[in-house]
């Protein structure tokens, strides 16, 4: 593939200081590329009341922008895997420039959210195909360079909401918009020809083999464990999404603010970045799917809380909590995907998993809305939730616990 073809990179550069440099780049543009999952949540009230609608079809902008980041995730990653980082990032770009000065003149929530659908594929150019470009800079501490990366989404959480919020409230936000479409380009576009050089052929051979070998090991079909990852992402996003998707609106609700809201938005995403690096330490110690399961169980934890304590106070360290059990969960299955699938193929293969998890984010959003509305508070929701992540847990377990049952198996028959 084209894409990683080269004759520039050394294979001695494989988590060198260019690496380095090169992660650092990777989160600064995933950082204003993912601009587009944030900025729907922190108008959603402004939107509700310019569109008179209800909260579920306020809701509804988030939603199609997920669907929008979801599909264009898979579109940008094979886009990668053929072309390099620099196309799907050029095209992200100008799909963001395009989209959010089109958002600020909508006249209606279905104008608006059709437009959140065209931003969201191109916010993906942030999020899979730099997860796995990254991928191939490093081996000995993989896992925390694919946290790095999938920390930009996080990063962008935590300015951009401060950032909208105080330029809603002064300027409106539709001109929040368009600033947004003039900004995003400027820093995309130097940085992805900063991007330019490719990975080395020998590389992506040894890496071809050390694959084939673990998913020998591991006993499970490529088509079967990417299926099995696809089902357990959505799963943990349906989860994931209560909290992320409705918190500003549920602290106005409360009678906190929207601001109270944005604040502990912004608290919940910082520290799931802090989670991400975590996580990324921790897994290249003791493997993607221990950390994994790790995640998911205390993401489970702070779901519970939600049902018992609303106090603002409570709402603080509950949602820091919640940013610092889930942040590391998604970047885990980018790394189970290089550790045991093919790497020509893992932009392809990470944004399928990747559109998995953010639609269960979008339809998540959606439905507790929906919940929402049918009972009038969010307590349905946060259990609704809690029981999706249930699913994800058993899902990752048996995972995890299928190499050791096959040998056992295996024993049993042999003997």
């Amino acid at each position: 593939m084209a894409g990683l073809q080269s004759g520039a990179f050394r294979s001695g550069e494989v988590d060198s200081p260019y690496a380095w440099l090169r992660l650092v780049l990777t989160v600064i543009l995933g950082t204003v590329a993912c601009v587009g999952n944030w900025s729907v949540v922190v108008a959603l009230p402004a939107i509700q009341v310019e569109f008179d609608t209800l909260r579920g079809g306020a809701s509804l902008p988030y939603t199609c922008a997920m669907l929008g980041f979801s599909f264009g995730g898979v579109v940008m990653g094979r886009l990668a895997d053929r072309f390099t980082i620099v196309m799907p990032v050029l095209i992200g770009a100008l799909m963001l420039c395009a989209g959010f000065v089109a958002a600020a003149y909508t006249a209606s929530i279905w104008q608006f959210a059709l437009v959140y659908a065209f931003i969201g594929v191109g916010s993906a150019a942030g999020f899979a195909p730099l997860i796995s470009d990254l991928s191939h800079w490093f081996r000995k501490r993989r896992a925390l360079a694919v946290a790095f990366a999938a920390s930009g989404s996080y990063l962008a959480g935590t300015v951009w909401p401060l950032v909208i919020e105080h330029f809603q409230t002064t300027q409106g936000w539709r001109p929040t918009h368009v600033g947004i479409g003039l900004f995003a380009p400027l820093v995309m576009v130097p940085i992805a020809f900063a991007l330019r050089r490719r990975p080395a052929t020998t590389e992506i051979a040894a890496a071809e083999a050390a694959t084939e070998a673990a998913r020998q090991e591991l006993g499970l079909k490529p088509n079967v464990l990417q299926a099995v990852l696809v089902v357990a992402g959505f799963a943990c996003c349906m989860a994931m999404s209560m909290p992320q998707v409705h918190i500003v609106a549920y602290c106005g609700d409360l009678g906190y603010g929207v601001a109270v809201g944005t604040q502990i938005l912004s608290l919940m995403l910082g520290l799931g970045v802090v989670s991400r690096l975590a996580s990324g330490v921790v897994a290249d110690r003791i493997g993607a799917g221990p950390m994994l399961i790790l995640g998911s169980s205390m993401q489970a934890a702070a779901l519970l809380l939600y049902l018992f304590f609303n106090s603002r106070s409570s709402l603080y360290v509950i949602s820091g909590l919640f940013g610092l059990f889930q942040g590391g969960i998604v970047p885990m299955y980018a790394v189970i995907i290089r550790q045991f699938l093919p790497p020509r193929e893992a932009g392809t293969r990470i944004g399928l998993v990747l559109m998995a998890t953010v639609l269960g984010m979008a339809c998540g959003g959606l439905l507790s809305g929906m919940i929402y509305d049918a009972s009038g508070s969010y307590r349905l929701a946060f259990l609704h939730g809690f029981l999706w992540n249930g699913v994800n847990l058993a899902l990752v377990s048996w995972l995890i616990l299928w190499p050791k049952l096959r040998r056992r198996r295996d024993m049993v028959l042999a003997g």
